[in-house]
């Protein structure tokens, strides 16, 4: 009987040990993907844990390939997600998002991970002026397949005749 107890008490405390990793906030995913290379400006940066996140305790910064600061600070917690707005990206090159997620009882989730981001080398105009255009008649069915489809129609008037005929003779012997 006492090695039975020494056993369960094993099993447990194992058990215990192990469930409390799970427990544990880690990131689940970013927008944009981390390593990611984006040719347009992103409006906005989120980070994802596993667990919800607390309302104000929350930091985003992505800062630019210069190190300069491009997040315009208003952090948005939507339960385990935490999004921070972006300025309009300028310029090419690699961006940093650092970000320290809180979680109630739980340790802070923190990180960094960066995204390419290319800038267009051209940019189009506003209102871009309309060219003309060759008109296209639409093409025409061709004579063969007219012809096919009134054969086609001819044959399911005849069938529709003669199941009819064929009905109104098994009603009559009845």
């Amino acid at each position: 009987m006492r090695k039975f107890a020494v056993h369960s008490a094993l099993v447990l405390l194992l058990t215990l040990l192990g469930t409390t990793a799970t427990f544990a906030n880690s990131l689940v995913s970013t927008s944009p993907i981390s390593g990611s290379t984006l040719s347009v400006s992103p409006t906005s940066v989120t980070v994802t844990g596993q667990l919800p996140l607390l309302a104000d305790a929350n930091e985003i910064s992505v800062t630019d390939p210069n190190g300069v600061r491009v997040d315009d600070g208003t952090i948005m917690v939507n339960d385990v997600s935490a999004t921070v707005g972006l300025r309009p990206l300028t310029e090419s090159g690699f961006y940093t998002v650092s970000y320290i997620l809180f979680a109630e009882a739980d340790a802070p989730l923190e990180g960094s991970y960066r995204f390419k981001y290319q800038a267009p080398s051209t940019i189009a105009p506003e209102n871009p002026t309309p060219q003309p255009t060759e008109s296209h008649t639409p093409a025409s069915s061709s004579w063969g397949t007219n012809v096919f489809v009134i054969l086609l129609l001819v044959l399911a008037v005849g069938v529709t005749i003669g199941l009819s005929l064929y009905a109104r003779k098994l009603f009559n012997n009845r």
